[in-house]
C-alpha cells in the first residue's frame, strides 16, 4: 500500500511577541482573565514586512531542510490559510515563486482553523492517487490583519505564524504498523456559519472585514464535534485511544483541549499544547505544535500521532498518522 509519510517539519513565527500585559493596555482585560479562560499567555503578531506568504515560505524552507530536500524535489504545494496575501492569485503560488519552483502545481485550501488537517488529507489523496510523490503542506496565517482590536472577546485569542510538513509517497505493508497516514475524517456543517465568521468579503461588502465569534456557542459544540471525528478516525485506522502516543489538537483554547482529551480518555501527558505561547493561529496551529513537539524530542519516528482541528463554518476533522 502507498502511504504518505512525514519526511520533515518546520515552522516560522513573527518577530514581535504581544503579551497579555501589553493587551491589557489596549483593551479592558487582564493577564489573569485571559489565562484563566483560554490558557494563552502571549502571541506573535506580524509586522508590516511579514505576510502569510513570507511566513509560509520560511516554514516551508525549514521543513525542507529538516527533510533533507530542496524545492526541486516537491511536486505539489497546498497552503491552508484564511488570510491570503491577495484575493487572487493563490498565496501558495507566490510561495512557489519565492521558493524558486517553476514546476509542479500549487493551490490554497480554505477551511479556517481546520485548514491544515483538511490539507493533509487532500495531500494524502493526491499522493495515493499518483498525482504527486512529494507534497509540501503549509498552514500559514496573519489573523492580526482581520481582528477588531477594540473587541476584547476576540483580539486576545489569535496570533500569527506558519508551520509546514513534507509528505512523501512510500510503499508499505498496509498495516497499522506502517509509517505514514493511516486514516482521516473530515466534517462540516454550514448551519453554524454565523457563530464564527468574518463580516466582509469581495462578493458581499468588498472589504476584508473583521472576525466575529460567539465564544460560548463555539465552546458548546467543540468538544462533541472533536470527539465525534476523533472516534471515527481511530476506528477507520483500526486503533484505540490507548494506542496513541501523541494527541496534537488545534490550539484554540486550553479549556477545549483539556475537556476534549478528558472526554476521550487521553492522558494529559500525551497532549501537545502550545496555545500558551502562540495563541490561536488558525490553520498554522497544528503544524506549529507538531514542529515544537518534534524539535523538543517528544514526537519521534514510529510514534502514533493524532491531529485534529475545528474551525469556522463549522468545519472539523482529524488525521491519524505514524510518524
Amino acid at each position: 500500500m502507498i502511504r504518505s509519510q512525514v519526511m520533515g517539519v518546520g515552522s516560522a513565527l513573527p518577530r514581535r511577541v504581544l503579551t497579555n500585559a501589553e493587551l491589557a493596555l489596549m483593551v479592558d482585560t487582564s493577564d489573569e482573565w485571559i489565562v484563566q479562560r483560554t490558557g494563552i499567555k502571549q502571541r506573535h503578531i506580524a509586522s508590516e514586512d511579514e505576510t502569510t506568504a513570507s511566513l509560509g515560505e520560511a516554514a516551508a524552507r525549514a521543513a525542507l531542510a529538516h527533510a533533507g530536500l530542496s524545492p526541486d524535489d516537491i511536486d505539489l504545494i497546498i497552503l491552508a490559510t484564511s488570510t491570503p496575501n491577495n484575493t487572487f492569485p493563490a498565496t501558495s503560488v507566490e510561495i512557489q515563486q519565492r521558493l524558486g519552483m517553476r514546476h509542479g502545481y500549487a493551490f490554497d485550501l480554505q477551511a479556517v482553523c481546520s485548514g491544515f488537517v483538511y490539507a493533509v488529507s487532500v495531500a494524502d489523496l493526491h499522493i495515493r492517487g499518483g498525482m504527486a510523490k512529494r507534497v509540501l503542506v503549509i498552514g500559514a496565517e496573519t489573523f492580526s490583519r482581520i481582528l477588531d482590536w477594540s473587541d476584547r472577546t476576540t483580539c486576545v485569542l489569535f496570533g500569527d505564524g506558519a508551520g509546514a510538513i513534507v509528505l512523501e509517497a512510500a510503499e508499505t505493508e498496509g498495516t497499522t504498523a506502517d509509517r505514514g497516514i493511516l486514516a482521516s475524517a473530515l466534517r462540516s456543517d454550514g448551519t453554524h456559519k454565523d457563530k464564527l465568521f468574518v463580516d466582509g468579503g469581495p462578493s458581499t461588502t468588498g472589504t476584508v472585514g473583521h472576525l466575529r465569534m460567539e465564544g460560548r456557542e463555539v465552546f458548546k459544540h467543540a468538544v462533541g464535534m472533536i470527539t465525534d471525528v476523533v472516534t471515527a478516525t481511530l476506528s477507520a485506522g483500526g486503533v484505540s485511544v490507548d494506542d496513541l502516543d501523541w494527541f496534537v489538537p488545534h490550539q484554540a483554547n486550553l479549556r477545549i483541549i483539556d475537556a476534549s482529551a478528558k472526554k476521550m480518555g487521553i492522558a494529559p501527558s500525551k497532549v501537545v499544547a502550545t496555545v500558551s505561547d502562540h495563541g490561536n493561529t488558525s490553520a498554522a496551529s497544528v503544524p506549529l505544535a507538531l514542529s515544537v513537539a518534534v524539535a523538543d524530542g517528544r514526537i519521534r519516528k514510529g510514534d502514533l500521532v493524532l491531529i485534529e482541528a475545528m474551525g469556522g463554518g463549522f468545519t472539523w476533522g482529524a488525521v491519524l498518522l505514524r510518524w
